[in-house]
């Protein structure tokens, strides 16, 4: 899938290259889904994001398993960005509605909604 088909929406899973980062952040190429709303996300040169990590213990609210392809990995939520798209290098999958759920309870919580 090339870039300019990317629908960017809500609950898709992006593989992004990470080669801007400061203090604790990872250098490296990660998913991340975004949460940002459809629309929103196609629109701008940058779309809202949290990354998904396979080393993260699930805490939550700070960190929510979920299922990516059939493995289970865990959404950081207190690492939400905006990304510029340019960075995003290829579609990985989407998450299912149970786990948008999950995502959208815990970023109340983490961001005192």
């Amino acid at each position: 899938m090339s870039k300019s088909v990317f629908k960017y929406q809500r609950g898709d899973v992006y593989l992004v290259e990470e080669h801007q980062v400061q203090g604790s952040e990872q250098r490296k190429t990660r998913s991340w889904v975004l949460v940002g709303a459809s629309p929103i996300n196609s629109a701008r040169s940058t779309a809202i994001a949290i990354p998904l990590s396979t080393q993260a213990p699930e805490k939550p609210p700070l960190s929510i398993k979920v299922q990516l392809n059939n493995s289970n990995v865990c959404a950081v939520l207190d690492q939400l960005r905006a990304l510029d798209k340019k960075r995003f290098i290829r579609f990985e999958g989407e998450l299912s509605i149970h786990d948008m759920s999950q995502i959208d309870d815990g970023l109340r919580k983490v961001l005192a909604l």
